[in-house]
């Protein structure tokens, strides 16, 4: 085994971890970190979509780096990642998510408003095998996740329409620490898939009321 994998052998099991592709949908304030932690875990393929590009106020919301700006998320990230490490295979899409783009079928959601995650929910969740979603808005923070029938129609509720939602985009207020926890959640759930452990259905972290409520389903790693 690869000696920098040592200390999580017990945590993440990198034989289920060795077949899987992760597809990371918006590398912004959430994304970017997700792909990182995917990285370091050692996800040995990560595909990363995202349109947009670099700007400076990134570098202290999104853990982006100065020398970053004005390059594509995408590109940035995929550099970030070889960083950690080299041999991972980094797929890079310099685009918005478009119903016919071929993604894996373990997806993490990072994007910034109600409708974008309806519009990419309905054209995955026919062969998505896991999907994580990390909302924040300052220092409230929710994820949620699903791996079978039940998770899938939890999460489907959740897909209100827009005129409904908060005010503000998603990661409109944020900050680089608010965004790494919602990360860390999501990628605890694919571990804990992994490992065919019971999903955390929705999580709700305050981090201003010190307040944490978790919802339950029973999605295990099929």
């Amino acid at each position: 085994m690869n000696d920098r994998f040592e200390r999580q052998q017990d945590l993440v099991p990198q034989d289920h971890l060795a077949g899987l592709t992760a597809t990371v949908i918006g590398v912004g304030a959430i994304g970017r970190q997700v792909a990182l932690q995917l990285a370091a875990m050692g996800t040995p393929r990560i595909q990363l979509i995202d349109f947009d590009r670099v700007e400076g106020s990134n570098v202290t919301s999104q853990g982006y780096w100065q020398g970053d700006i004005g390059e594509l998320k995408v590109e940035a990230t995929g550099k970030a990642i070889h960083a950690i490490d080299p041999t991972i295979d980094v797929e890079t899409c310099a685009d918005l998510f478009r119903p016919k783009q071929p993604v894996a079928d373990v997806l993490f959601c990072a994007v910034d408003s109600i409708s974008a995650r309806a519009s990419i929910w309905r054209a995955v969740e026919p062969h998505c095998r896991f999907w994580a979603d990390g909302r924040m808005l300052g220092e409230t923070i929710r994820v949620l996740s699903a791996a079978d029938t039940i998770g899938r129609q939890r999460y489907a509720a959740t897909l209100f329409p827009q005129s409904e939602a908060q005010t503000g985009q998603c990661t409109s207020r944020s900050t680089i620490y608010a965004a790494s926890i919602a990360a860390g959640l999501m990628v605890h759930q694919f571990s804990r898939w992994l490992r065919a452990l019971p999903l955390d259905y929705d999580s709700t972290l305050d981090l201003l009321a010190a307040h944490f409520t978790v919802s339950l389903t029973n999605g295990f790693l099929v």
